[in-house]
């Protein structure tokens, strides 16, 4: 149980940053409790754990391109003329489990292997669109 609460807290939460930040905004006399101190430490955190956050995740999205080279895409989504393949660019979409920020470089691979327009399109639209939280919000609002 520990271990989990350390992971969401520390890891996922990034507890160690907002911390860090707030001592040294506290070492710099501004008063966290304050408009303006806690204005300026929300700031620089969110800041800083977005870019730490997007640098990851586009790292990690490029490091597993790199294993589905553009021609290989264009050979399994090749096989599927007209709706058929904007239906299947649109659930490859679906399952994507990032928003746009993996789907962008996945799109600009599709461009490059030469898949036609309206199939990348698809993806493009689709993956951010359709995610987990959409999907949980739909499912509680319409029951």
């Amino acid at each position: 149980m520990q271990i989990g609460l350390f992971l969401q807290n520390q890891v996922l939460g990034m507890q160690w940053l907002k911390e860090g930040i707030g001592g040294i905004l506290t070492v710099l006399g501004l008063d966290l409790s304050g408009k303006i101190g806690g204005s300026i430490h929300f700031f620089l955190y969110d800041v800083i754990k977005i870019m730490l956050l997007l640098c990851v995740l586009i790292f990690v999205i490029s490091y597993i391109q790199s294993y589905f080279p553009p021609e290989r895409s264009k050979r399994i989504l090749g096989r599927f003329r007209g709706i058929g393949a904007n239906g299947i660019a649109a659930l490859l979409g679906t399952v994507t489990p990032f928003c746009s920020c993996s789907s962008i470089p996945l799109f600009m691979g599709f461009t490059s292997a030469g898949l036609p327009l309206g199939v990348t399109f698809s993806f493009l639209i689709s993956s951010p669109m359709v995610d987990l939280g959409s999907l949980v919000l739909l499912t509680s609002v319409f029951g």
